[in-house]
């Protein structure tokens, strides 16, 4: 079976678990090959070059732009990354060539940077086409420094591995991300060799212009639909499961054995992203399943998302959600019968750029939610030029997930679960289609809820 596979940062971390569980579990032989896999930076790696994701620590890129000194932190990066080279010499890295490759490497890249900096400080160009250039040099460091290593420990076990880095530092053809897959990929004989790429791609249209730090994931969707494997495979730290064990307990809820597309763009909603849904989208339209599987758990068979999977029984398969969430309550008593208020609303979001997960109307008000990450005073203000009360109020979402889960009963079993853990339910909202479900409840009883519903649907 010709699979393309993905390799998530965590589990890179953890290369030794990845060659035993991913790379040589029940194969060898020719049995090795026929696969391609993605790679992510080394665990923290890009946080230490762009920004942390999760706290917004500035990294690299940041002093850069705020035309700070970035010499300094590319110093420490190279130490750094010559520390996360010492942890595989065991595994058989070189570890005097890996520490020369990426000295080499960072040294190439910082004189582009500092061209870039110089054209910056000039002021005679537009800053966001000399950022986001910058931003796409840093970002492609983490991948082709752990594409390296992992591929010449694999060769130095004597399994044939082909780095195919994707960077193009030093690639000066003026290639669409689409052109440089498919000029790297055309004189590769997949039947003897391991392809290991990175997870960054430079293309003329730039990956991280639309998305940003979930790159890799589109490169590997890029490369599935340019190679049509049999399937398309992401390894992570973690099953997709029917709640998250973090919550509910490792032994409250199951993997998921098979879902469909459409699923998985719910959960990307609301952040728990088994693939990001602008990826997940190629390998949708080209008839590509994917599985989901957990690299700590080799034998287990994981998730596998097809186009069309329905469940045969009436059933919830995930329940999810997030407590990283604002709600905006926009009240006027002029709304009601007045066509076009909500086409204002929705023109003011878009003109603040900020996207909605949720949204309830009733006769003088509209309640939207968003990402707290995307608040903005800004939008408040505006909408307060235009409609006479707006609240803002910090929330959380859960949400009932399935492709076959309209049964009559369904809502009012949820919501009776909810009410005996003593949790008011502030708003509630699905579509026609019933394959999502969702419940606003207060920041505080995001647990409680995710536990009171994962409970009653077991």
């Amino acid at each position: 079976m010709f699979t393309v596979e993905k390799i998530g940062g965590t589990s890179m971390s953890a290369l030794k678990q990845v060659i035993d569980n991913v790379i040589l579990f029940e194969r060898e032989g020719d049995a090795l090959y026929n696969r391609i896999f993605v790679v992510s930076a080394f665990s923290g790696v890009t946080n230490l070059l762009l920004e942390n994701k999760k706290t917004g620590e500035p990294g690299v890129y940041h002093r850069l732009a705020q035309h700070q000194d970035f010499h300094k932190p590319l110093k420490e990066l190279v130490i750094k990354l010559k520390e996360i080279n010492t942890q595989y010499v065991d595994l058989g890295l070189n570890l005097a060539e890996a520490d020369t490759f990426i000295e080499n490497h960072i040294n190439d890249a910082q004189k582009y940077l500092e061209n870039l900096s110089n054209i910056l400080a000039s002021g005679y160009v537009s800053q966001e086409s000399i950022l986001q250039a910058a931003r796409e040099i840093l970002a492609s460091i983490g991948e082709s420094h752990s594409a390296y290593n992992f591929t010449q420990i694999l060769n130095n076990m004597g399994i044939n591995a082909t780095l195919v880095d994707l960077s193009g530092l030093h690639d000066h053809h003026q290639y669409t991300i689409d052109q440089r897959i498919k000029h790297s990929f055309a004189n590769i004989d997949f039947k003897k060799t391991i392809c290991i790429v990175t997870g960054y791609a430079k293309g003329t249209e730039g990956i991280m212009r639309e998305f940003d730090r979930g790159y890799s994931e589109v490169t590997f969707s890029k490369i599935a639909q340019e190679l049509k494997p049999d399937e398309a495979i992401i390894h992570k730290e973690y099953h997709l499961s029917t709640a998250d064990p973090g919550i509910v307990g490792v032994e409250n809820c199951i993997p998921v054995g098979n879902t469909n597309y459409d699923i998985a763009d719910q959960l990307a909603d609301v952040g728990m992203e088994a693939i990001h849904p602008k990826a997940s989208k190629p390998l949708e339209i080209n008839g590509i399943n994917l599985r989901i599987k957990n690299t700590f758990e080799p034998a287990h068979p994981g998730t596998l998302i097809t186009k069309d999977f329905v469940s045969e029984t009436k059933r919830v398969e995930v329940i999810t959600g997030t407590d990283k969430l604002v709600l905006i309550d926009v009240y006027d008593p002029l709304m009601v019968s007045n066509v076009g208020s909500d086409l204002k609303i929705m023109q003011i979001f878009a003109d603040n750029k900020i996207s909605y997960i949720f949204k309830a109307t009733s006769a003088n008000s509209i309640s939207i939610v968003i990402w707290e990450r995307d608040f903005d005073q800004k939008l408040v203000s505006d909408l307060e030029s235009e409609f006479e009360k707006v609240t803002v109020e910090k929330t959380a979402m859960v949400c009932m997930l399935g492709t076959n889960m309209d049964y009559p009963g369904l809502l009012a079993h949820a919501a009776q679960a909810l009410t005996d853990a003593g949790i008011n339910i502030m708003s509630a909202g699905f579509a026609l289609r019933k394959v999502n479900i969702q419940f606003l409840v207060a920041r505080d009883r995001f647990k409680d809820a995710v536990i009171a519903l994962n409970r009653a649907m077991a």
